[in-house]
Parts: C-alpha cells; sequence; structure tokens
C-alpha cells in the first residue's frame, strides 16, 4: 500500500485508526503509522489496547490481549517502547480540517459507531450524523468502503468507478481498510483525496504470508487469517 501511496505522490497520510487490533506485527505497523502519517485519529482496537475492552467477542478479546503483550515487549529497547504507548495514549478522537472531518467510527460516536450500508433505510440515524459536520467526513470502522450521500444512497468504489467527485453536497466517505477489507475484496484499500476527487485504491498485497503469521501464533485465531482471503 505505501509503494503505491508513493507512485501516486500523495503529499500526506492520514490514519483513520485501528493500528493495531487483529494483525500479527502490531509494532512494525505503528512504526510505520508513526514515521509517516502526518494525522491518526483513535480506533476502537487501539483504545481497547489502552484501556479495559468493551463489548468485543472473544476472538477480538484474545487478540487484544496478545497485542498488549507485543507492545510491553516489542523491538527498539524501553524508550520505543514507552514512545510506541505514548502515541496510542495521545491520539485524538476526532479531527477538523476546514471543511473536513476526519474519524474512526461516525461523526457521532467517532470511536465506536459503526455507519454501514444498510444505514442509508435509517433516516432518522443518518439524517442525525449528517447534521454534525460541516461538509465532508472521512471514516472507517466497518472496513466496508463507499460513499453515503445527503440523499441517503450508499455508493460502493465499483458503482463509481473507484472515483467519485465531491459537489460540495454533504458526504461521507469510508476508506476501507488496509489489513481487513469486508467488502469481499481481499485487496487493501485506501483512498486518495485529490481535490474535489476521491480516489478508491485497491491494492494486492502477499495475504499468504500474513495469515501464515496469525496461524503461527496461538492467541491469534485463525478465523483471523482466514478471513483476509475472503475479504470478508
Amino acid at each position: 500500500m505505501l509503494d503505491d501511496v508513493r507512485s501516486n505522490g500523495v503529499s500526506d497520510i492520514y490514519c483513520l485508526g485501528d493500528i493495531i487490533g487483529y494483525g500479527p506485527n502490531p509494532c512494525e505497523c505503528l512504526d510505520e503509522v508513526m514515521t509517516l502519517c502526518q494525522a491518526t485519529i483513535l480506533g476502537n482496537h487501539d483504545q481497547a489496547a489502552l484501556f479495559d475492552p468493551d463489548g468485543f467477542n472473544p476472538v477480538a478479546l484474545r487478540a487484544v490481549y496478545w497485542t498488549r503483550e507485543q507492545l510491553d515487549d516489542g523491538p527498539g529497547g524501553a524508550n520505543r517502547v514507552h514512545s510506541r504507548w505514548d502515541f496510542l495514549g495521545e491520539l485524538p478522537r476526532s479531527r477538523t480540517e476546514d471543511s473536513m472531518t476526519f474519524v474512526h467510527g461516525s461523526p457521532r460516536e467517532p470511536t465506536n459507531e459503526y455507519v454501514f450500508p444498510e444505514d442509508v433505510y435509517n433516516q432518522r440515524k443518518m439524517e442525525a450524523l449528517f447534521n454534525l459536520f460541516e461538509n465532508y467526513c472521512f471514516q472507517g470502522h466497518t472496513h466496508i468502503p463507499g460513499v453515503f450521500t445527503s440523499h441517503m444512497e450508499f455508493i460502493t468504489p465499483e458503482d463509481c468507478g473507484y472515483e467519485y467527485q465531491l459537489t460540495g453536497d454533504k458526504t461521507m466517505i469510508n476508506v476501507g481498510s488496509v489489513g481487513q477489507p469486508r467488502d469481499n475484496d481481499p485487496r487493501s484499500c485506501y483512498v486518495i483525496l485529490d481535490e474535489d476527487r476521491v480516489l478508491f485504491r485497491r491494492v494486492e498485497y502477499p495475504i499468504d504470508v500474513v495469515s501464515e503469521k496469525i496461524y503461527a501464533t496461538e492467541s491469534l485465531d485463525n478465523m483471523l487469517g482466514d478471513r483476509l482471503h475472503a475479504g470478508r
């Protein structure tokens, strides 16, 4: 993904959270984000590593506790270990720049609220969310990329040819997931904001390498590796 970012001349990288949680390389992922990202938002799995996890299923809970152990015993010596924890502890729950809002979950509950594609049929919820940001809101959390319009539509990347034109109307954009897409496309997903265009990028990566690391880690359930192959 980072190679693709560089090849497209991206100037600033924003991470919308969940740097850690299900993957087999939490320290390495944190080091990349700490070095390369101009802005990072707290995700619910990042928060769970810091505090008592709330509402996590048994698979996710085991992964959280294992991730904590990796961060406590991570490479680089005591100073690097402390710097990773300090970075997580200082992450904001949201960020606003001009007319753009950046969250992990939703503009109403930045860390934990899911906004699913089928929520376009919940007019009360969607109207409440759209009333909470000025123009554009970028989010993640569901791992399902796409665009929510103020006309109560959800537009998938395929629907718009992987390019969505921003018109000034209020819009919520789910950027998808680099590490665990859930739209039945196993390729990494991220977006490039190019003036008034949102470009959805899908990038192939060696899934087998990651899944084998997961299978070799007793505290990470095998389903976390299986799901990478199916993008679910």
